[in-house]
């Protein structure tokens, strides 16, 4: 029986279905070779059923979002670390030399700043302070009066010589208004937009986001953290409090430091080089000052920087992980090394807001929320909306910075983090995380429907994962 008419055909036979089917599968296994990309599991199995499946919507979603490495050669190992102050050194700057990670260095002072208003002053003082050049990195650069206070601040600097770069994430700041920005540069401001989506999409490097916050001030002072330019991560909105977040401000070769990752970013963006290759300088410090060292990760690194020391971290821990993030949605590998070091003994405290500002990062969390407590971990939910990021591993070691404890930001985000060795830092970031801990309520462990089971599941593999 034909219940089509004769002369009705399909727009491609059998044969040439799965010839097109296969072609997109080539497509996926060879690009993914060529840049030496690594993906977890859930999202390569998503990927190729999507391309196997729905060929037709996966194989041109994959060109303009399935890009997740900058095709770059690995990183070359440097000669092994000198001993400094007749210490052997650390764990983790032995492996960050192996990961091409910027020399750790000595600095003149750090200053951390918990609250958001004092944060803003801090940060527009610096501003005001500048004599030669001032370098900005956001993601989000808002449309409020922080980003007024800001772009003030901005022309007056450039108007008295100062040269001023601003690098803005095009999709981050998709909100910021085109007249702010006309503002900046008829008064001199560069702005650049890194990997504008456009230009970005015959390339499939659409869904890679610079994720960076970073103020660079005369190359001798850097501003950095969670916080993007925005009034919510700074001060209170109509009724709501502003969002509980983290930045510091280093003086010393950090800031050196800062402004040659800066400087690669901008290159990036502008289009004078494809990806980085370059070593960051190691300029020498004070004798005495903090040992800190910045951790740059991204498309633009052939390791997976922050997940690869993260893991190294839960297995080398022996008494304590404190791990502070606003979304937690880690791949297996990093939960089970986390659940493995809470069955070994060691006490790891998770701290998240009860509900973030992403409905769907808050449903993907929870099968690895059940995981954490079933294998003894404390998970305490803060009651408002904490946008930190800080892990802290026994007492030896601490970092904060951009990278939230998900996967976009572990795999696919351009992020910069720093990690602290001195006894000051790390006892100054304990204290304030188990602060946050003590103000927050402790999860509770409940079995999921299978309805609710399927849905985290879901939102994990695709919205989380691709």
């Amino acid at each position: 029986m034909h219940l089509l008419p004769a002369h009705v055909h399909w727009p491609l036979s059998g044969l040439e279905h799965g010839a097109f089917v296969l072609a997109g599968l080539l497509i996926y296994l060879t690009s993914t070779r060529l840049s030496r990309e690594h993906r977890h599991p859930s999202a390569a199995l998503a990927w190729v059923l999507t391309i196997a499946l729905l060929p037709y919507v996966g194989i041109p979603l994959y060109l303009l979002f399935g890009v997740r490495k900058v095709p770059r050669p690995h990183a070359r190992l440097r000669q092994a670390l000198t001993q400094q102050d007749g210490e052997a050194p650390h764990w983790a700057i032995e492996l960050g030399q192996a990961l091409a990670l910027p020399a750790a260095t000595r600095n003149d002072t750090v200053s951390f700043q918990a609250d958001g208003q004092t944060a803003l002053n801090v940060l527009l003082d610096l501003i005001r302070q500048a004599r030669r050049q001032i370098d900005i990195c956001t993601f989000i650069l808002g449309h409020d009066e922080v980003a007024n206070a800001l772009t003030k601040e901005l022309t007056l600097a450039a108007s008295r010589g100062v040269k001023v770069r601003l690098l803005l994430d095009d999709l981050g700041s998709w909100s910021t208004p085109r007249s702010l920005v006309r503002t900046l540069k008829q008064h001199g401001v560069a702005v650049q937009f890194f990997m504008p989506v456009l230009h970005n999409i015959r390339r499939g490097r659409v869904n890679l986001r610079n994720h960076r916050k970073l103020v660079v001030i005369d190359g001798q002072h850097v501003w950095s953290g969670g916080r993007n330019l925005a009034s919510e991560y700074f001060v209170r909105q109509d009724h709501s409090p502003a969002w509980n977040d983290i930045s510091f401000v280093i003086s010393g070769p950090m800031a050196r430091q800062a402004h040659d990752l800066y400087q690669q970013d901008w290159q990036v963006a502008s289009g004078e080089i494809s990806f980085v290759d370059v070593p960051v300088c190691h300029p020498a410090g004070p004798a005495s000052g903090g040992l800190m060292q910045w951790i740059p990760s991204g498309p633009d690194h052939a390791d997976d920087t922050i997940h690869a020391l993260l893991l190294a971290a839960a297995y080398r821990a022996e008494r304590r992980i404190v791990l502070v993030s606003p979304y937690f949605v880690p791949d297996d590998a990093l939960l089970s090394a986390w659940c493995l070091a809470c069955r070994r003994g060691v006490q790891l405290t998770l701290v998240l807001p009860a509900r973030s500002n992403h409905r769907l990062a808050d449903v993907a969390r929870a099968p690895s929320l059940r995981a954490l407590m079933a294998a003894g971990a404390e998970v305490m939910l803060y009651p408002r909306m904490l946008h930190a990021k800080a892990v802290i591993v026994d007492d030896d070691m601490a970092w904060c910075g951009s990278a939230n404890l998900d996967a976009r930001s572990l795999f696919l985000n351009f992020e910069l983090n720093t990690a602290f060795y001195d006894e000051q830092s790390i006892t100054w970031l304990t204290q304030w995380a188990l602060r946050l801990a003590n103000e927050s309520q402790p999860a509770r462990s409940q079995p999921p429907s299978a309805a609710r089971e399927l849905l985290e599941g879901l939102v994990r593999v695709i919205g989380f994962q691709l």
